[in-house]
């Protein structure tokens, strides 16, 4: 155990100041020095340091003196989920799951890649509708999140009556204001139609312009990963202060690889580079990041030899929260995507991620379809709390986080 004085000196402040510096070190060439001692550190304290601990956030002293809902209820704040129809009428089965606090949280699709048809969005209005009735039925705050990235990555087009949005590849060629003003914009928008997080901006360095999920579709800033840093925090300042909360994603960084983790598991290993992709993360957080982050479906043996980052402990509790000390919620990408759903069963994956340090688990439910899926996760997740393999601490440590969140907003007027 170390000391506290020890810690005191380790505190994530203080590991996120060293970690800035570090990367910029890197920079002077002390690349294989640095790497070798900031993943160390981190990896053995994941080892040797308690859970407590190593989540660095203490209740505040108006958590402290709100009393936990029901242990199902907070399980159900740990649930994103998509789900099929562009309105809900009384009796549905998924309105019904959203009614009973089993999921707590959803997330929008315009198509519906199984069947190739619509599925919750056709215009502004019939939106809007909809994501009132999701409220109207929640005994909880909600969140309503949509991957509206711009250029490629938009479920809101122009075609069924929203806002044009660029490409953040298009607008990584103009300046961080203009930026800001954009993710404003769009932040009223979505605000408007009732919705309060969007999946972006995307933080990884475009260094692979064949990259398939990345930069083929032009998702990335810039290949200069100080652009990407000013680029990725103008969009979600601007998204915060319209009152939605954005998602820094793919961490520790995407932008090399040259598979899409939607179909299978790629290995960054050999392209990865620490002085590239973590330093849009390292300076962002030392800005101030105003909301979530994503970590992707990602293999790199040099951080975890065993999971991927999203289900790996070394990587979310190790590196993101300790080594550079982002204390907010983690969300975590598709967990029905191939790179997942292809090599791990439904409670081993949802297992994995909440022991990693996963806030939100999100499942898309867009990539095989699955009717039961919001029952089934809910389930798993009280089965492994009722087991004893999550602790029910480990619960009300999400659950603070999540509200911690929701209460930054409604404190801000949202």
């Amino acid at each position: 155990m170390l000391s506290a004085t020890c810690w005191q000196f380790l505190s994530a402040s203080r590991l996120a100041s060293f970690a800035r510096m570090w990367l910029k070190g890197l920079e002077r060439g002390l690349r294989l020095a640095g790497i070798d001692l900031l993943l160390a550190f981190c990896a053995v304290f994941c080892v040797l340091v308690p859970d407590k601990i190593l989540a660095g956030e203490t209740e505040s002293p108006e958590l402290a003196a709100t009393a936990y809902p029901k242990l199902e209820q907070m399980l159900g704040a740990m649930l994103m989920l998509g789900f099929r129809g562009s309105s809900l009428e009384a009796g549905d089965a998924f309105l019904n799951a959203i009614a009973s606090g089993q999921i707590g949280n959803v997330l929008l699709f315009d198509r519906d890649l199984p069947s190739g048809g619509g599925r919750n969005i056709s215009s502004p209005a019939q939106l809007r509708a909809l994501c009132a009735v999701l409220r109207e039925n929640a005994p909880q705050p909600m969140l309503i999140a949509v991957d509206q990235e711009g250029g490629q990555v938009r479920r809101l087009k122009p075609e069924k009556g929203f806002a044009e949005l660029p490409s953040a590849q298009r607008l990584g060629q103009g300046n961080f204001s203009e930026t800001r003003k954009r993710a404003q914009e769009l932040g009223r928008e979505l605000r408007g139609l009732g919705i309060n997080v969007d999946l972006a901006p995307v933080a990884d360095v475009d260094s692979n312009p064949f990259n398939p999920a990345i930069g083929k579709l032009g998702r990335a800033f810039s290949s200069d990963p100080l652009l990407v840093s000013g680029h990725a925090l103008a969009f979600g300042l601007g998204l915060a202060e319209s009152g939605v909360i954005p998602t820094l994603k793919h961490f520790p960084g995407q932008g090399c690889a040259s598979a899409d983790s939607h179909q299978e598991l790629p290995n960054i290993d050999r392209c990865w580079d620490p002085a590239r992709d973590l330093l849009p993360y390292a300076e962002i957080f030392a800005q101030g990041w105003p909301g979530m982050v994503m970590p992707g479906h990602l293999y790199l043996p040099k951080l975890d030899p065993v999971y991927p980052a999203s289900l790996s402990r070394a990587v979310i509790q190790g590196l993101l929260r300790n080594g550079l000390g982002w204390q907010g919620v983690v969300i975590s990408d598709d967990l029905g995507m191939k790179a997942i759903a292809g090599k791990f069963g439904l409670k081993e994956a949802i297992f994995l991620a909440v022991q990693a340090g996963v806030d939100i688990l999100l499942f898309g439910n867009n990539l095989d379809w699955d009717a039961a899926l919001p029952q089934k996760a809910h389930a798993a997740l009280l089965s492994l709390v009722y087991e004893g393999k999550i602790s029910e601490e480990r619960i009300k440590q999400s659950w603070r986080r999540i509200q911690k969140l929701h209460s930054h907003f409604a404190k801000a007027g949202f």
